[in-house]
């Protein structure tokens, strides 16, 4: 026999697995009461959806805020993985309905969530932090996206018009559209569209 040994595969600790996957159900739970209704669940409640105990809750977090601030992460992190940039090279028209149908669908997605962090984001500087950051992923997005037309513009005139596409197509702008105004998706996705390509200046043309 060889002297060397065969390394042994790493232990799976299965208790570490199983809480875990509680972590987990505890933060779909709430984000899922959140979808269904507007207040701050309780501990409670998420226990039931979960399936375990409010101990359990408070084993994996603790506290209420811990837990809020696990859930903004994963629901950043799932918002990211579903709405990758697409098209970034292509003409106006693609890119502007593009950017327009991956913000929407982000929007649809994320409302609930994100009404419940403007009403909490000022109890917690970690949840003000998640909030200002999500803000500036969809500011980065959208200088990915209009490069070329943002490209035409002077510093303090780019960083004006990227204030205001920012503004324009937020989360409150999109549920505005579509509970206040009654939009369907696609009506209210074309209203988006329409004042995107109104406010950006014209594309550049290349030789």
């Amino acid at each position: 026999m060889s002297s060397q040994s065969t390394p042994k595969p790493p232990r799976i600790d299965g208790r570490r697995l199983r809480s875990e996957r509680t972590k987990q159900l505890i933060i779909e739970a709430f984000l899922a009461l959140v979808r269904e209704d507007p207040k701050v669940p309780t501990a409670v409640l998420i226990a039931e959806r979960a399936g375990c105990s409010v101990r359990s809750v408070f084993e994996r977090f603790p506290d209420l805020n811990a837990l809020h601030v696990a859930a903004t992460d994963y629901a950043l992190a799932q918002a990211a993985a579903l709405a990758p940039a697409r098209h970034v090279d292509g003409d106006r028209r693609t890119r502007v309905r593009s950017q327009v149908d991956t913000r929407a669908r982000t929007c649809e997605r994320g409302v609930a969530l994100w009404r419940l962090l403007m009403n909490m984001q000022d109890e917690s500087d970690e949840l003000k932090a998640r909030v200002r950051r999500a803000r500036e992923v969809t500011m980065a997005r959208l200088e990915l996206m209009y490069k070329p037309e943002l490209s035409t513009l002077p510093h303090e005139e780019r960083r004006d018009l990227l204030v205001a596409l920012e503004a324009l197509t937020d989360i409150e702008s999109w549920a505005r559209m579509r509970e206040q105004y009654g939009l369907p998706f696609e009506e209210a996705s074309a209203v988006w569209t329409y004042a995107i390509d109104r406010l950006l200046p014209p594309t550049p043309t290349h030789g």
